[in-house]
């Protein structure tokens, strides 16, 4: 996990300081921002302190309706928590006794055009992946057919030409060599790039090139949720391969369960259409139907 300062958010969304410009440094640890409402009534119990406070056309239009002595007496209440910062949307104005209780308290006031529920999921969206969970594996990481595969193997086992084949049908590179998995949730794992590779797919005997400048944008995008965990092997003589179901197998990263597939290598096979059929059999398991199942199911009604 990154640490997230005030000044990223500011830099990330480009918003206006108005007050406490020396203290942009502050560290933001929460992963959604609040609109205090109830903490203007005077409610504190739960006052979600460490995270971003968000001050919207609703928070704003009662502070201005109430007189000067309850105005400083709720605001005064919230600024003593300390929280990293306001942020004041849709360029809402007269805001001077705010301005003056964030600078008295050294807490960054900012301010953006954007509409309140609009910003918060923007900036609830990008502190959730800021401050995921994260862990860098050595991979490569594809989208194919819009689901997100992570390829594993050993060092010069083929990976990387396999992702050059996958996009030459198509698809997409999202990283190569180190693949940075984010939990995004307890369920969801997000893959990308570390920021150092970013287009960049290393070929054996060719070196390094640059995907989006060789192949087009459509060749490259920056993150996908990974769903499969695909592990390329050397072929293996007296192994089984021909099972009509394999047992499910999973990956466990972070706690987030992956399904898990083994592809052997062998001189002439297809492994990106391995790799497509893979991803495809995924996508119609998840709508509930089962080749296998429907395989068994004929020969049960053969037999009867």
């Amino acid at each position: 996990m990154k640490p997230v300062t005030v000044k990223d958010l500011v830099e990330r969304f480009s918003l206006e300081v108005l007050a406490g410009h020396s203290e942009l440094h502050r560290p933001i640890t929460k992963t959604k921002a609040h609109r205090p409402g109830l903490e203007f009534v005077g409610y504190f119990e739960y006052f979600p302190q460490a995270h971003v406070q968000l001050l919207g056309r609703k928070e704003i239009t009662y502070l201005h309706k109430l007189s000067e002595n309850e105005r400083n007496l709720h605001i005064g209440n919230i600024v003593k928590y300390h929280p990293p910062c306001f942020v004041v949307t849709r360029n809402q104005e007269g805001l001077k006794y705010l301005t003056k209780y964030c600078e008295e308290e050294h807490i960054p006031l900012l301010r953006t055009a954007a509409p309140t529920s609009k910003f918060q999921d923007l900036v609830d969206l990008y502190l959730s992946k800021s401050l995921a969970q994260e862990i860098a594996v050595h991979g490569v990481c594809v989208n194919v057919s819009g689901i997100g595969i992570l390829l594993r193997g050993k060092s010069g086992v083929g990976k990387s030409e396999t992702a050059h084949t996958l996009i030459h049908r198509g698809h997409r590179l999202v990283a190569d060599d180190i693949v940075v998995l984010k939990k995004i949730s307890p369920e969801t794992l997000l893959g990308t790039h570390n920021g150092k590779t970013k287009e960049f797919l290393a070929l054996r005997s060719i070196g390094l090139v640059n995907v989006s400048r060789l192949y087009g944008r459509k060749a490259f995008q920056d993150e996908t949720r990974i769903v499969l965990d695909i592990e390329l092997t050397k072929w293996q003589e007296h192994a089984l391969n021909n099972d009509l179901e394999l047992e499910p197998k999973f990956t466990e990263y972070m706690d987030i369960k992956i399904p898990h597939i083994e592809i052997q290598l062998q001189p002439g096979r297809d492994v990106a259409g391995l790799v497509e059929a893979a991803a495809n059999n995924w996508y119609l398991r998840q709508q509930g139907y089962s080749a296998a199942e429907e395989f068994m199911q004929r020969l049960q009604n053969s037999n009867d």
